[in-house]
């Protein structure tokens, strides 16, 4: 029963990363060049929470790792888009100190921190080197989605953005295939199309 729990958390988190990229896609299609809409990043936000809570549920550090390195990006292309401050100051407040809370709760006991995430039988050391790669590189994508756009003060999903997307969604995909999570082979996917679809768009814009 735990364990169906822990995956309903998983495949809710994937729903909404799932939406952000079909609804995307949909306008960046409707507009003919590649939008980032507010509600793209409203989905990343929840999705982020949600997924941070199936990866400490099935003490996988690289789903953990993935999601920390991107958390505050999101909140960041909120506010540049003006959203963030239309959100109620209580859930603001909440939302910025989370990460900390959590943070601090799982390392209360940091001999058992490490014993959980980094001695986890089930998941052999090189597997979790590779799975933390994978989700590094697919965090790298709004590292540079941030960067590019904090020169052009404004969010903007660039050409690299989906390029990075692929190839961190593609090693995603091998580690949930070896860890055999549902959750992250579908997940990631179902991304695959759209990352392509706004390569295509990128390109025949800048033609």
């Amino acid at each position: 029963m735990a364990s169906i729990f822990v995956y309903v958390i998983g495949f809710l988190a994937q729903g909404f990363f799932s939406a952000r990229v079909l609804i995307q896609w949909i306008m960046s299609e409707r507009s003919r060049k590649v939008l980032s809409p507010d509600i793209y990043w409203v989905c990343s936000l929840v999705g982020s929470i949600l997924l941070f809570s199936y990866g400490w549920l099935r003490d996988d550090f690289s789903i953990i790792l993935g999601q920390v390195l991107t958390y505050y990006i999101y909140i960041w292309n909120l506010n540049v888009k003006g959203f963030w401050h239309r959100v109620p100051w209580l859930l603001r407040t909440v939302l910025v100190i989370l990460p900390f809370a959590a943070f601090i709760f799982m390392t209360r006991d940091i001999p058992a921190f490490i014993s959980t995430f980094f001695h986890n039988s089930s998941v052999p050391l090189p597997l979790l080197i590779w799975g933390s790669a994978g989700q590094i590189i697919f965090t790298l994508r709004f590292i540079y989605q941030w960067y590019y756009s904090y020169r052009r003060e404004q969010s903007i999903l660039p050409l690299g953005f989906w390029v990075i997307s692929l190839v961190g969604s593609g090693i995603i995909v091998s580690y949930g295939i070896f860890r055999l999570d549902p959750v992250l082979i579908l997940g990631q996917s179902i991304g695959f199309i759209a990352y392509i679809r706004n390569i295509i768009l990128n390109n025949r814009n800048k033609k």
